[in-house]
């Protein structure tokens, strides 16, 4: 226990895999690259585009729901989640409720459209809904972001795998690359697919295998309970509606919604795997499926977190500078508490990799299917043939695995890599999420407004996001008390602190909750501005594109409801509030013509016919218009 000198007197101790520890690493980077091996020589004579970038629309529901899950889920959960209940306390936990809102938005207000259209990319509905410019902006953007998302994916893992053993920080970063690429170049979507299944299956297992033998090594998760509650770290009633503190439950339920919702609604990686299914029934239920796996999965990374700062309640190995980040506690703790049993580390750092993995896998797939689709057809070659298409995806595979290889160095200067995460879907993801919004509930809206937003909501977000990490306004809710009162400490620890530290973290008195109160800022609106909920980015972001665009469209002239293609809007109270008398309801349609849309359903219609040529029926039966 934390408070047994004994049982820290090993912290920081650099340990070692055992031989079976390389081997359960070595059989997960192993199985991942076999699978797509093993696909590219099974699918070696198909020669289109559709079934290497979608896997031929003939996935089925588990598989598919697993990859959106595991795509977001990655090392950045399994490292953040945790260290952040080690330092904040376990506030955050309101994050998940976030995931029933925004699914439900996903799976019935963009999925649908996205389907009906027949797209590849989602990025080609803003061509038809707005111009080629909005089109090609909002995917190159979408690149940048995800490329450096990749960045901090990849870097995340290999640190805690350098913080537990003596391997090279950066041969185990290219050597990720080279197997995630390897397997992403070789077998598509379909490799992407059912690797992403066989990883998520690796971090549910090795995240119950290190709660249940950590709580059995503390004496018991309750007594782990016990000691997180005393020192202040079971906290979930923080309801203040001030937005400059970081985790209020306003900030994660209402914020945090907009983030999640940029992530299932409208990214090109969720998109894509969406589309792969044969029917829109059937991408609503993998969407769905995420709700009790993601729920329980990141509760996981809740409960790891509590027992491990039970186990440095009084031993901190941040303020002893054993852990240089925050986000190498928890390899530490794995080290620490559990690494003489043979197999678990190298479980712990399987489950990291395949975070890693199936994240890189997703980002690479759909970054090649967006410059392909947004890029090369319409500016480079309009009529690049099949053959050529796919050898061009290939390669692009490849060749955007190298670049998130030396983007990864940018991403070990960015800190704690949950909320650099976060914060980049926010300025990022956000913004494109309120393009989205703007042109599938506003039928007003046009093009011009559509740019306007947009740039007004890059530029805003990256501004306060910016000055943020540079000017570092005072923090409203420090992060809790930690203590050194129980360490064993040897003389080259002693040697890294400061007299000061000592004196303020071997007291073992540990302040009580109310050391969180709001403190005071100094240096005007500006340090406000900046001390503004990174959780709040999105929301914000969808706010600025979705005003500033209605505005500047009215002043330019707004676009005429009646002459849109219905199917490029949502009828929002015809799929949400569909008890409404039907009166009401065609007075909220906005005057968009959803007649041939209804008509179409009755006569089974054929709502479009794909890029290569198959006529799909994709009308959403859910939708009574």
């Amino acid at each position: 226990m934390s408070t047994d000198a004994e049982t820290n007197s090993s912290l920081g101790d650099r340990r070692t895999f055992h031989v079976v520890d390389y081997v359960i690493f070595s059989v997960t980077l192993a199985v991942s690259a076999g699978i797509g091996l093993y696909l590219a020589i099974r699918d070696k004579s198909e020669k289109s585009t559709k079934e290497y970038l979608l896997a031929g629309r003939k996935m089925t529901v588990l598989p598919v729901s697993l990859s959106l899950l595991s795509s977001f889920v990655s090392a950045i959960t399994i490292l953040g989640t945790p260290s952040e209940i080690y330092v904040f306390g376990t506030m955050y936990v309101w994050f998940g409720a976030t995931y029933l809102t925004s699914l439900a938005f996903a799976a019935h207000l963009y999925i649908p459209v996205f389907y009906r259209l027949g797209v590849t990319s989602a990025y080609e509905y803003l061509e038809k809904r707005f111009n080629k410019l909005i089109r090609t902006v909002c995917s190159t953007a979408y690149c940048a972001q995800t490329v450096l998302l990749m960045a901090i994916v990849l870097y995340a893992p290999s640190l805690a795998l350098n913080a537990v053993t003596d391997l090279s920080l950066w041969g185990t970063v290219s050597a990720v690359a080279v197997v995630c690429t390897l397997y992403t170049m070789l077998g598509g979507m379909k490799a992407v697919l059912w690797t992403d299944t066989f990883q998520v299956g690796v971090m549910f297992l090795g995240l119950i295998t290190i709660l249940i033998k950590g709580s059995i090594d503390l004496g018991g998760f309750h007594k782990a309970w016990d000691i997180a509650a005393q020192r202040g770290r079971i906290y979930f009633t923080d309801f203040s509606g001030d937005p400059t503190i970081r985790h209020s439950f306003w900030a994660l339920v209402v914020g945090g919604t907009f983030t999640s919702l940029s992530i299932y609604g409208t990214n090109q990686s969720q998109v894509q795997r969406s589309l792969t299914l044969p029917t829109l029934k059937k991408s609503k239920i993998a969407i769905w499926l995420n709700l009790p796996l993601k729920f329980l999965l990141v509760n996981l990374c809740v409960l790891v977190g509590i027992l491990m700062f039970a186990y440095y309640a009084d031993c901190d190995p941040l303020t002893l500078k054993v852990a240089k980040a925050r986000d190498q506690v928890l390899p530490l703790f794995v080290m620490d508490l559990l690494g003489d049993v043979p197999g678990i580390p190298g479980l712990f750092v399987a489950v990291l990799f395949s975070g890693a993995l199936s994240t890189l896998s997703s980002g690479l797939n759909s970054m090649s299917a967006v410059i392909i689709q947004d890029i090369v057809r319409p500016f480079i070659s309009k009529n690049i043939s099949e053959s050529n298409a796919l050898i061009l995806a290939k390669v692009l595979a490849a060749v955007l695995g190298v670049v998130c290889l030396g983007l990864s160095y940018v991403a070990s200067l960015l800190g704690g890599v949950l909320q650099a995460a976060i914060t980049l879907d926010g300025v990022v993801g956000g913004s494109l999420l309120g393009v989205f919004t703007l042109g599938m509930v506003f039928p007003w809206a046009n093009s011009f407004g559509a740019f306007a937003g947009l740039l007004a909501s890059v530029t805003f977000l990256l501004w306060i996001s910016v000055g943020a990490r540079v000017h570092k306004p005072p923090i409203r809710r420090p992060p809790l008390p930690r203590s050194i009162a129980q360490c064993n400490l040897s003389a080259s620890i002693l040697h890294n602190l400061t007299s000061s530290t000592l004196a303020t973290t071997t007291t073992g008195v540990i302040p009580p909750l109310n050391v969180t109160a709001a403190m005071e800022t100094s240096g005007g609106s500006l340090d406000a501005l900046y001390s503004i909920s990174y959780m709040y980015y999105g929301l914000m972001a969808v706010i600025i594109v979705c005003v500033v665009g209605m505005i500047v469209s009215l002043i330019t002239g707004p676009a005429d409801p009646s002459t849109l293609d219905a199917r490029l809007m949502c009828p929002f109270f015809d799929v949400y509030f569909p008890c409404l008398p039907q009166k009401i309801r065609r007075s909220l349609r906005c005057g968009v013509n959803y007649n041939e849309m209804a008509d179409g359903k009755a006569k089974d219609a054929v709502f479009y016919t794909d890029q290569w040529g198959e006529k799909v029926t994709a009308f959403d039966e859910e939708t009574h218009l």
